[in-house]
């Protein structure tokens, strides 16, 4: 995949190189134990921050590599892709979507004690929205926080989260007013805190090696100094930070397509049957060309709403486009590639299996594909 230069540029470029042999040294050698076994080390969380990777879109503040730079996040995510495991993927960045809240609107104290933790290394961010019965009803959920003099006293719980197992810190939605989205709140909850408990790991169809939980708060009493942003006002936040997390599951989504149709390319070409190689029978080398177009406009389009986000624009409705065009490609994708690979595609020592399995969940995760048509529509005035 060759990245287009009105994109990307030098720094972008030296980004991209120093994630790939990241992946080649640190994790491709052991992503397929690492896979069967649920999990990958801690240390990994310290080896990326070694490497610059976790700082990436974090301000330089609190030692990241700044925020503003959407197309060094981009080249980074593409090139992290590359392990082949999602799951992989989503919890070593689980902190893009928990800590962004906190130094965006948190308290300076808050920022100063949580963030460069996070971003070398030594601790885990997860964020906490979605509910058992909740789903994509944000602005319905019922974890409620109520005020009892320098704490929130909080009840409720927290179903399928990224990280949840291992996570220090968790940004945590609840309900500190009314019901709808104006009664909504963001808490800063740490691991430990009385009251606070962790379910077990969750057993999933794909992203084996991303830890995902269950979260339980009993009278679980929080420092009213760990609220993010305004009280009632979270719902703000929650929806400001779903524009890049939706970036990123395109990113996720695209990367997908593209290494279910390299080792497809690969595969057709050294597979023979009834005297040829698949690559030899014009229905394969059709499917290919048309697979090929697909991921091609599909991250063309990423690349572009991307460039729309880098220069300020609100992409409220194309960033939803966008991440159910790259989840439909990705859906189709994943398919064939598992169908060109006949029963090899069904078989856990392929990288396509893996990649369907993993695909499933990105037209479900940070926002339904359901939920983004509902929006487009409401942006389109409907």
């Amino acid at each position: 995949m060759n990245a287009s230069l009105d994109y990307f540029n030098d720094t972008h470029r030296m980004v991209r190189d120093s994630v790939r042999k990241f992946v080649e040294k640190e994790i491709l050698p052991h992503i397929d134990a690492w896979e069967e076994a649920g999990e990958f080390p801690r240390e990994l969380y310290s080896k990326a921050a070694e490497t610059g990777l976790l700082g990436i879109g974090h301000p330089e503040a609190y030692g990241g590599a700044g925020e503003n730079d959407v197309f060094m996040k981009v080249a980074a995510s593409e090139e992290l892709m590359r392990c082949t495991s999602g799951g992989l993927v989503a919890s070593l960045g689980s902190l893009d979507i928990g800590l962004p809240p906190v130094w965006k609107w948190g308290s300076e104290e808050l920022k100063a004690r949580v963030v460069p933790e996070v971003l070398s290394g030594k601790k885990i961010a997860a964020l906490a929205i979605t509910e058992p019965g909740g789903g994509s009803d944000v602005a319905n959920l019922r974890t409620r926080a109520v005020r009892d003099g320098d704490h929130y006293v909080v009840n409720g719980s927290k179903t399928f989260i990224t990280s949840g197992v291992r996570a220090d810190y968790y940004t945590v939605a609840v309900r500190t007013g009314d019901t709808g989205f104006g009664g909504v709140s963001l808490l800063l909850i740490e691991k430990g805190t009385p009251g606070f408990s962790v379910g077990r790991n969750l057993k999933k169809t794909g992203w084996w090696a991303s830890d995902t939980a269950e979260l339980f708060f009993e009278d679980c009493r929080v420092p009213a100094s760990h609220l993010i942003g305004p009280e009632n006002g979270g719902f703000f936040c929650i929806m400001t930070n779903f524009q890049m997390e939706r970036l990123m599951l395109c990113v996720m989504a695209n990367m997908t397509s593209q290494l279910a149709l390299e080792a497809s390319l690969d595969y057709v070409k050294q597979r023979e049957a009834f005297g040829r190689t698949l690559a030899g029978f014009q229905v394969t080398r059709h499917k290919l060309a048309e697979m090929a177009t697909l991921v091609e406009a599909s991250r063309e389009f990423t690349y572009r709403i991307a460039a729309k986000i880098q220069a300020g624009q609100n992409c409220v409705k194309e960033i939803s486009m966008a991440k159910n065009f790259a989840t439909n490609v990705s859906d189709r994708l994943t398919y064939d590639a598992v169908q060109l690979f006949g029963g090899m595609g069904f078989m856990r020592e392929s990288v396509v299996e893996r990649l369907a399995r993993d695909n499933r969940i990105l037209s479900i995760g940070g926002g339904t594909y359901e939920i983004m048509n509902e929006v487009i529509a409401k942006q389109m005035g409907l």
